[in-house]
């Protein structure tokens, strides 16, 4: 097992490190610049401004400083944008926002979907297999986009009994819509993996034997069907996660969070390098840091994955 986990890191620091490589560049290949997206600045002037952000350098230099900043202080540089403001304080910001209410909606997921996915293929073409598989269809072709104006106009215009927005210290009245906007459309595709899953093994031999033994059908499905049946969602659950905490663009701006979603639509649309190097790395270290835990618990689940 200690191999297994030596050589994941292996694989995973490399691949952090090609992402920074890469999107620096990308990203300073692109067209325009910081410094010039309202209005032409005379060229002393321009200069200047380049010359204080080390943006006159040439591009391998600014990068070498850059990794060397991240690698030696873990500083992302200061904003381009937002003055007398570095990376680190608008991350710092924003993203305890997004990993509150997406934690949440991590959990409401899993919890749900694989709930209504094991009831479904337990009880199959039963009106639970049938009640399962509708609500998860329902909420695969209603994305978060459509699903907020839905909840704001039920529970808000119509109800009012929820706030349509605002962040408020995390109060659970401003955590509900964005939870149920965020988790819906997730929680359909985990029912529909469980389920399918499920399905699978219950019709495996090893299944067979154990209900030709005589075992009671809740030591067959929990000790026996559940572990086996869940492995391919662990391959699933790391990506969704970091999807999740790194904020939705949708649910920060329809609901006014103030989560790291619209830090990073404002970078990318004002060429704030510094706040989309930082977002983009973050997003890119979360997702491999989550896919290395999950293929770690996928080995100690199943054994035959470390060899």
């Amino acid at each position: 097992m200690l191999f297994y986990i030596i050589r994941r890191l292996a694989i995973a620091l490399p691949t952090l490190t090609l992402l920074i490589v890469f999107s620096f560049l990308l990203m300073h290949m692109a067209p325009g610049g910081p410094f010039t997206a309202e209005r032409e600045l005379p060229p002393q002037v321009l200069a200047n401004i380049e010359a204080k952000y080390g943006l006159d350098q040439p591009i391998y230099m600014q990068m070498l400083e850059y990794i060397y900043g991240l690698v030696a202080h873990f500083d992302f540089g200061p904003s381009f944008q937002y003055k007398d403001r570095a990376v680190n304080e608008i991350i710092a910001t924003g993203f305890p926002v997004t990993l509150t209410y997406g934690t949440l909606s991590f959990i409401v997921a899993v919890l749900l979907g694989g709930l209504l996915g094991i009831t479904a293929a337990i009880h199959r073409n039963s009106w639970l297999d049938y009640f399962a598989v509708g609500l998860s269809i329902g909420a695969q072709v209603l994305p978060n986009f459509v699903m907020g104006p839905i909840l704001v106009l039920i529970f808000v215009l119509w109800l009012n009994l929820l706030p349509g927005g605002g962040w408020n210290g995390g109060q659970w009245q401003n955590l509900v819509l964005p939870v149920i906007a965020l988790s819906t459309s997730y929680m359909a595709s985990i029912t529909r993996l469980t389920r399918s899953s499920m399905l699978e093994v219950l019709h495996s031999d090893f299944i067979r034997t154990a209900r030709a033994k005589g075992l009671p059908k809740r030591v067959i499905i929990f000790k026996h069907a559940l572990k086996p049946a869940l492995l391919p969602l662990f391959s699933y659950l790391g990506p969704i996660f970091v999807s999740m905490i790194t904020g939705s663009v949708v649910i920060d701006y329809y609901f006014s969070t103030g989560g790291i979603g619209i830090a990073f639509v404002n970078s990318a649309l004002n060429r704030d390098y510094a706040v989309m190097m930082g977002v983009t790395i973050l997003m890119g270290g979360l997702t491999i840091l989550f896919n290395l835990l999950v293929d770690l618990a996928y080995a100690w689940i199943d054994p035959k994955i470390r060899y």
